[in-house]
């Protein structure tokens, strides 16, 4: 079978990056049954075009453009948009349907789409039901939490990110059902993990890397189910206790001695060749209890995806999706949405019961849309216009028609007909200001060739307290006063 899809498969140039990549036969019968056209880019520059669209964890104080209050927002202040404090976007102060406007067949779609995000007003921050937790962004039911991004179900977190249902951790990077937890990595079902990564049900863990069903255990890499464990040597209850008061925690110098004795250690044993558990028919990387799961990354608890990356459960049946999950079916070059939505295509920021629509920005509740921006509740609209149900299917065809016949040409020359994501141009964010920025780094000549913007970085104009060297080594030594003080970083 496999060997007969590859005699099948079609290989096409990609319209961005001129490599060739191939469209199997599975793919035609996904595109089919959604009824969208093969793409025209590969699927790394797929993927890097819908990332360019994700400003996960850069906040900046800008002005809200009802209000003219001082706001965070993950739209800098030069960006030309209206942009309102995520508070009163939500609220029934103004309606997004005022700004409704016929469409035009003498231009083109992408082009009056833009004069549409430029007029509706965007929420400054993508959040649903924060409590004392302002400085976070790309995140929902969070309580008392301080620069957390891309996170939900949390309560007392600090600096971190890609997390579900955690609690009192810091420093924290992708992690599920964790707490009392300090700057780790890959961990989930535990507590009390310090400077550890890949650790899975999992008590009491120090400077440790991939364990599974283990506790009280420090600097160990590979153990499964043990306890009471120093770099992979056993002790007793008693000698293990006496061992670990030997190790200096409270010294800043003390402590990056034994991150780099473990590491040293940890480099003495071989490492899986790709991380994920419990799967079947998988490619990529950091999957976990999936099935036919192909070409994606950081994906965990779904079926049938391909070319997707960080999804959690439930998802089914998508491909080119970046970005949430919690209940998505049939979802198509989309990001950041999520929370039962289904048969979604070219979307951005959609959520909480979203289906049957394409080419919306921030719309909400709603089903049966094309090409809207910052709709809740609503059904059978094109361009926050109201329609009828026999209306809305008889214009959308004719609109996708006009698409192929009249694409949209970038600046690189790139043609965009139904079936492209929206191009980099129209993104609110330079290339830089994004994850895609972290997933496939470019220099700012590079990106400014490949059509996308860069952010030059604003001055920051704070008064310098402290510097590094000034610190004390020791945490005992740390006077009271240094709350407040503002510490230069390092780098």
């Amino acid at each position: 079978m496999n060997y007969m899809n590859q005699i099948n498969q079609e290989i096409r140039q990609c319209q961005n990056c001129k490599a060739d990549f191939a469209i199997k036969p599975e793919d035609f019968d996904f595109y089919e049954k959604i009824k969208v056209p093969p793409p025209t880019f590969c699927p790394e520059c797929r993927a890097k075009r819908r990332m360019a669209f994700f400003n996960e964890r850069i906040l900046y104080k800008r002005k809200d453009s009802k209000t003219g209050e001082i706001i965070f927002s993950g739209f800098s202040d030069d960006k030309d948009l209206k942009i309102y404090d995520h508070q009163l976007w939500w609220s029934d102060d103004w309606d997004a349907m005022d700004y409704g406007k016929n469409y035009d067949f003498n231009k083109t779609f992408f082009s009056q789409f833009l004069s549409l995000l430029k007029q509706v007003p965007l929420a400054s921050r993508s959040f649903v039901s924060p409590i004392n937790s302002e400085y976070c962004n790309n995140a929902g039911y969070l309580k008392n939490c301080y620069l957390v991004f891309d996170a939900d179900n949390c309560g007392n977190v600090l600096y971190s990110c890609m997390l579900h249902k955690s609690k009192d951790v810091l420093d924290i990077f992708y992690a599920n059902n964790i707490e009392l937890c300090y700057d780790s990595f890959m961990i989930w079902d535990g507590s009390r993990i310090f400077f550890s990564s890949y650790c899975d049900n999992c008590l009491d863990i120090y400077f440790s890397k991939n364990l599974t069903g283990c506790n009280n255990c420090f600097g160990c890499m590979n153990l499964r189910n043990k306890k009471y464990h120093i770099f992979n040597k056993p002790y007793s209850k008693e000698d293990y206790q006496a061992e670990i008061k030997k190790f200096d925690f409270s010294s800043y110098n003390g402590l990056q001695k034994i991150i780099e004795q473990a590491r040293n250690f940890w480099l003495k044993f071989p490492v899986k060749f790709r991380e994920g558990t419990n799967n079947t028919n998988v490619s990529g990387e950091y999957i976990a209890d999936s099935k036919n799961v192909i070409n994606s990354y950081d994906v965990s608890g779904c079926h049938d995806l391909r070319f997707c990356q960080i999804v959690i459960p439930p998802a089914s049946d998508c491909y080119d999706y970046t970005d949430w999950g919690s209940n998505a079916d049939r979802i198509y070059e989309s990001s950041m949405c999520g929370r039962d939505i289904a048969r979604l295509s070219f979307c951005w920021d959609c959520y909480k019961t979203v289906s049957d629509s394409q080419y919306c920005f921030q719309c909400h509740n709603s089903h049966n849309l094309f090409g809207c921006v910052g709709l809740r509740g609503k059904q059978y609209c094109i361009f926050n216009k109201q329609y009828s149900k026999e209306e809305y299917e008889a214009l959308a065809p004719r609109i996708i028609e006009q698409m192929n016949s009249l694409p949209y040409i970038d600046k690189k020359g790139r043609a965009y007909k139904y079936g492209e994501f929206f191009p980099a141009e129209l993104s609110p964010f330079c290339y830089n200001e994004t994850i895609a920025q972290e997933y496939f780094p470019l220099t700012k000549e590079q990106a400014m060739e490949q059509g996308y913007f860069w952010k030059d970085p604003e001055p920051r104009n704070y008064q310098i307290d402290l510097t590094t060297d000034q610190l004390p080594d020791n945490i005992k030594d740390v006077p009271d006063d240094i709350v407040g003080k503002v510490i230069e970083c390092q780098h």
